[in-house]
């Protein structure tokens, strides 16, 4: 998964087709429990582009999109949002999958 290097990436990416940012942080307990299943959901989740967010470097981006609990995840199409699973609960490949399976 790339990690988001600045807001102007950000401003480009959301731009692209089907992209999925997962905010996350170093410290976060319920963000490390998802790292063994994250290569699985992106391979099964190929027609999508994951980026991870350090929510630490990127407080402001959170603030912007009401990201205030993490591990959470939100979905762009062509500079449109198309879904959001935001919220501080450990998360797991079944619920994460869901939310991708919602997507529009």
């Amino acid at each position: 998964m790339e990690k988001l290097q600045s807001m102007q990436q950000y401003n480009e990416v959301i731009q692209q087709e089907r992209v999925i940012f997962m905010f996350s942080a170093d410290w976060c307990p319920d963000c490390r429990f998802l790292d063994p299943i994250l290569p699985e959901l992106q391979e099964e989740n190929s027609s999508y582009t994951f980026y991870y967010v350090d929510r630490d470097e990127f407080i402001d981006l959170c603030a912007d999109l009401g990201v205030f609990g993490i591990p959470s995840f939100v979905a762009f199409h062509k500079g449109a949002e198309t879904g959001r699973y935001v919220n501080k609960d450990r998360k797991t490949k079944e619920q994460i999958q869901e939310f991708i399976n919602g997507l529009s």
